[in-house]
């Protein structure tokens, strides 16, 4: 009896893997009268028919698992795309030393070698069941449907940093979305948005569902190979999956559903029996697998597929020597959360732990690894405004105007819709010219004046035109003080190489930023629910903050240039006045996602609608 249902199982795993309805000849022409002019396929009774199929077939697997008799090899490899013939293993070892047959399981060394790296060897069944339960998938919500939602802690560093991306395809490169074919990575680099160019805010409303997926798709795969040094995606998958992912029909939620139950994680053992991996070389190829694999990708399983797809893609030999210590786990305790090793390797390819620029000497033959080459997206952390670090520029200033942003304890993304939010002030930078000249000239050790010579120079070096009264005024003492060179600077047009800017924000920046965190949150009506009688709704959040941000000088120095009426003037109507209009600014607001701004933009001032923004 036990021979004969054990002969089922098999059958049925025989049968998911044959075409059905069976596919007719081609030596005999179709009957056309009264007959469909569609595929066999697409009638009710085939797709049911193919639903049963795929059902029984992942039963089936699974009670073979469990019974721990291993499925068909031949079930093992069909899931891998045929046409891909460039790729190799997905190994383990940065130098490619280690590897295992295409499509294949991992060996028992490189999955206890990753499932210890990642989680450690005394992982809890908590942080398990948080990275076993959480896929990629755009909220539902009209306001937030751009964005990634999490329901589960601990998997938000590698959501937000997929987010980062989707939000670059969504936002600057939009036309791309609609290609078959993506860009090299090469290509999409050296692309960059003049400074005139911008995108209008209600950009999102256009969005539709293929173009979030193509942008998802788009991101994973730039990720990936950026991970592999542009050479290599290795892309993870599940056994108890493994079918043509072609069909339209075969990795529907319902039977994504299905195939997980039961299926748990809680052991190195456990990942390598359900665990699969390809390496694609060809990046459309790669994309082609991507977008096949999906539905994948959005069940509970999604983001730590994606991680071991990131970690395989760099080596995990290549993971150990980024980092300064390779002991601890990558999924930090006691809470699961992504460590800063994970975010950066999802950001700029390599698992080093630290945000700073290049490496930091540290005497004796050892040094700290930061990041080394500038980045597409970048990253920004509440822990720099409480001096725990210090973010290079690499990450402050990415490619693109956006921002994965850390706190203690979740990751959130910022963003711009234009790119001269990037732009550095030009009248701060005029002002640094010219203070580093006088300072140049200044004899006094320190005492922050100059002789009349030293200050002709001055003028002739960085083209200063003064008015004679002027230049006579401030010579006529014999030496130049700063301070009253400093006065007539912002009084001076800055045609004429003085500081006077005509709108008369004086290097005031003002620009919108957005920000979105995607877990999701029970809120009302925009709000944090409360006792009431609607309904509250899980949904992320997403918030615009206009932000100004002033020059470096003082607000007494910004107001400087404001004339006002003199007194025999009175009020006398017919008296000249010239007042440059200044607005006030608004009341400031602040949310610790403001300190996390000011470390990018020092004395930034935020202001917002609602709720204040939360990056935890």
């Amino acid at each position: 009896m036990a021979d004969q249902e054990e002969e089922d199982l098999r059958m049925a795993l025989r049968m998911s893997m044959q075409q059905w309805p069976p596919e007719p000849k081609r030596s005999k022409p179709r009957e056309s009268g009264g007959a469909p002019t569609g595929s066999p396929d697409d009638s009710p009774e085939a797709k049911s028919r193919r639903l049963q199929r795929e059902l029984m077939a992942a039963a089936a697997e699974k009670r073979l698992m469990m019974s721990g008799k291993p499925a068909s090899p031949a079930r093992r490899n069909v899931a891998f795309p045929k046409e891909e013939k460039d790729g190799v293993a997905g190994g383990a070892g940065g130098d490619g030393r280690k590897e295992v047959s295409c499509g294949m399981e991992l060996s028992d060394a490189d999955v206890n070698q990753l499932f210890s790296m990642v989680f450690g060897n005394d992982v809890s069944k908590g942080i398990l069941a948080q990275w076993c339960n959480q896929g990629i998938r755009f909220s539902p919500d009209p306001e937030t449907f751009m964005g990634l939602v999490q329901h589960e802690g601990g998997p938000c560093g590698v959501l937000a940093a997929i987010q980062a991306f989707v939000l670059k395809y969504l936002i600057f490169f939009p036309d791309d979305l609609g290609k078959v074919e993506p860009n090299m990575p090469e290509n999409v680099d050296s692309r960059r948005f003049s400074k005139s160019e911008s995108v209008t805010s209600n950009m999102f409303s256009s969005l539709t569902e293929d173009g979030k997926a193509r942008a998802l798709v788009r991101s994973m795969g730039e990720i990936l190979f950026l991970c592999g040094s542009n050479k290599r995606a290795v892309i993870a998958t599940l056994s108890i999956l493994v079918h043509d992912a072609e069909g339209s029909d075969s990795l529907k939620d319902d039977i994504m559903t299905k195939a997980l139950e039961g299926v748990s994680i809680e052991s190195a053992s456990d990942l390598q029996t359900i665990l699969r991996v390809n390496t694609y070389t060809s990046i459309a190829n790669a994309y082609k697998r991507l977008e096949a694999m999906i539905p994948v990708f959005q069940s509970r399983m999604g983001a730590l597929l994606f991680l071991i797809s990131a970690l395989l893609s760099r080596g995990l030999d290549s993971i150990q020597a980024d980092r300064d210590d390779p002991n601890p786990p990558l999924v930090t305790a006691p809470f699961g959360h992504a460590s800063q090793e994970i975010v950066n390797l999802l950001l700029c390819g390599q698992a080093v732990p630290n945000v700073f620029d290049g490496r930091m000497d540290l005497g004796g033959g050892m040094s700290l690894k930061g990041i080394s080459t500038c980045v597409e997206v970048g990253f920004l952390t509440l822990l720099e405004s409480l001096n725990f670090c210090k973010v290079g520029q690499f990450l402050k200033c990415p490619k693109w105007p956006i921002w994965v942003v850390g706190s203690e304890s979740h990751y959130t993304v910022l963003f711009a819709l234009d790119t001269t939010v990037q732009d550095e002030n030009e009248l701060e930078e005029r002002e640094s010219q010219i203070r580093k000249a006088f300072d140049a000239q200044d004899q006094s050790g320190g005492g922050g004046f100059i002789s009349v010579e030293g200050f002709h120079q001055v003028l002739r070096e960085t083209g200063i035109d003064l008015p004679p009264e002027k230049l006579d005024h401030l010579c006529g003492a014999g030496f130049i003080v700063w301070s009253e060179f400093w006065q007539v600077l912002l009084d001076l047009d800055k045609r004429f190489g003085g500081l006077k800017d005509p709108t008369g924000s004086m290097g005031k920046k003002v620009f919108d930023l957005y920000h979105f965190n995607g877990i999701a949150k029970s809120v009302l009506n925009g709000s944090p629910a409360a006792s009431g009688s609607e309904m509250p709704i899980q949904r992320p959040r997403l918030t615009k903050l206009r932000v100004s941000v002033p020059p470096r000088w003082t607000p007494e120095e910004f107001m400087a240039d404001v004339v006002l009426p003199s007194a025999s003037g009175g009020n006398d109507p017919s008296a000249k006045e010239t007042v440059i209009e200044v607005a006030k600014p608004e009341p400031a607001q602040h949310a610790p996602l403001v300190d996390c701004i000011r470390t990018r933009w020092p004395r930034a001032v935020c202001n917002w609608v609602g709720d204040p923004p939360s990056i935890v």
